[in-house]
């Protein structure tokens, strides 16, 4: 079985910043009520960069990372819950934009954790031998999911994009790989897409009008993470046969700053070992974890042999996780 290494990143994220207190002018808010419950002081909204764009962009950055040509790349997943289009897929657009024709390309939808499901399923292409160079990509667009009149909601999220190089190695980089979902708690994160409507659906749902806007119970997203947070980082230390003391960075999905804490404290580790960045970016869903696994890359935070986890959770609801040794 193959071994497999991240070899590049790459992130993007608009250039618009929008800060707690320009919120407070179109909505019944103030920085000291965001920055309290969530740990955000800006985001980051496009001005009509789509998902593909802004993926475009965080993969060549990436590929120049890596120092790779486009066409070495034979596979492309991208992850996102706001796609250009129906079809064709977001990752075949990119595909398009940077000349990576050599790949397979499909999109994934795993909300927040679509950048992990993304790496987990690469790492398994590699490790089988169908692919040898993959490029990982979450990006997002939610500023146009947002119900920008909802306090609750429109304060958390932002846009971007980020992507992750994988490729075969004689050293192993993967150690340990978690996933799973909750169908059954789907309804807690939910953005409704269009309804059934052909000649033989009755007139009630041909008048039905659905809101795509993003609609969250905090309540139980808040009692999930926590939970899958201290669940799945015990599992991935237990099958890399590391401790928390051999992990330099835990870096979880940037939801919220009080899950962060209250993961921190059951896991009986200061909150300084997890990676936060989400006070400049915000929720920017399946993109958070890998704008701040570049942002430490560019910080040069991280030295070869490090070992980082990263954990993601998110609307589905899902989960998923990887120890990586740098």
């Amino acid at each position: 079985m193959n071994k497999v290494q991240v070899i590049g990143t790459g992130s993007y994220v608009p250039s618009k910043v929008v800060s707690n207190d320009d919120l407070s002018r179109m909505v019944d808010t103030s920085d000291e009520w965001i920055s309290s419950r969530t740990g955000i002081k800006e985001r980051r909204i496009s001005e009509g960069e789509d998902t593909s764009e802004m993926a475009s962009k965080a993969a060549m950055k990436a590929i120049e990372s890596a120092g790779i040509k486009p066409e070495d790349i034979d596979l492309i997943i991208l992850g996102t819950a706001t796609p250009d289009n129906f079809i064709p897929s977001t990752a075949c657009i990119v595909q398009s934009n940077i000349k990576a024709m050599n790949a397979m390309c499909f999109d994934i939808s795993a909300a927040c954790s679509g950048f992990v499901y993304g790496l987990d399923i690469a790492t398994q292409f590699i490790r089988t031998g169908s692919c040898k160079t993959a490029l990982v990509i979450g990006a997002e667009t939610l500023s146009k999911i947002i119900n920008w009149e909802d306090r609750n909601t429109c304060v958390l999220f932002g846009d971007g994009a980020a992507a992750a190089i994988l490729q075969t190695s004689d050293v192993e980089g993967i150690l340990a790989i978690c996933r799973g979902a909750d169908g059954s708690k789907g309804k807690a994160l939910v953005s409704s897409a269009i309804p059934v409507k052909n000649p033989y659906v009755s007139k009630e749902m041909l008048d039905k009008q659905v809101d795509a806007t993003v609609k969250m119970d905090g309540r139980e997203i808040f009692k999930f993470a926590v939970k899958v947070i201290i669940q799945e980082v015990e599992k991935l230390l237990a099958d890399a046969k590391c401790s928390l003391d051999d992990i330099k960075y835990i870096v979880p999905h940037q939801a919220n700053s009080r899950i962060i804490d209250s993961a921190a404290k059951k896991l009986g580790v200061s909150e300084e070992k997890f990676y936060l960045d989400l006070d400049k970016f915000g929720n920017t869903s399946a993109a958070t974890i890998g704008i701040a696994l570049d942002d430490m890359v560019q910080n040069n935070l991280l030295e070869h042999g490090d070992k980082i986890l990263l954990i993601g959770f998110g609307g589905g609801l899902t989960y998923g996780g990887l120890i990586i040794e740098w």
